[in-house]
């Protein structure tokens, strides 16, 4: 029920009007990665963002985005038996850090700026104001969907809703 949840607010997210980047993708990949079986963790961002790119459009750097959504659930993963409120907000800007780094990486390789030190340069550097907004939306929305998850598993861990919505 979790991850059906979170495609569908992902999915969501990436067709209402919002700033360039601002979007809770990102943290949805972290999320999963922390909270979802291994399976369901890699799935869920991966299959939301196939999703919505086959109606939004496909593109040339889409298996470099898909890829590290994937990247940022393994990370999750890696992360989960040391939860902590410090850790989750530096596997937030990490994860903020890694999606800058691979998708500009491939709008490079992609022919879309000269293949030089410059070119590349020129592309991490004209990336910056996406940048910005990815950083503040994954941090905003893991605050968020981590403190909410946290909040109402507390709240209703005896319940049989709670049992059926947490469990992977």
């Amino acid at each position: 029920m979790l991850a059906i949840a979170l495609i569908v607010l992902g999915i969501l997210t990436r067709f209402i009007p919002h700033a360039p980047n601002f979007n809770p993708v990102i943290a949805i990949a972290l999320f999963g990665g922390y909270y979802l079986s291994r399976k369901y963790a890699v799935l869920v961002p991966l299959l939301l963002m196939v999703l919505s790119d086959i109606f939004l459009g496909l593109h040339n750097t889409m298996l470099f985005t898909w890829g590290s959504v994937v990247l940022i659930s393994i990370l999750g993963i890696t992360q989960k038996k040391n939860k902590s409120v410090l850790n989750i907000a530096g596997s937030s800007l990490v994860s903020a850090v890694l999606f800058f780094v691979v998708t500009n990486f491939g709008v490079w390789i992609s022919g879309w700026y000269p293949y030089t030190s410059k070119g590349l340069a020129d592309c991490f550097i004209m990336g910056i104001p996406f940048f910005r907004a990815t950083l503040l939306s994954t941090v905003v929305y893991s605050a968020v969907m981590f403190g909410a998850y946290e909040l109402i598993a507390r709240r209703v861990k005896n319940t049989r809703f709670a049992t059926a919505l947490l469990t992977n």
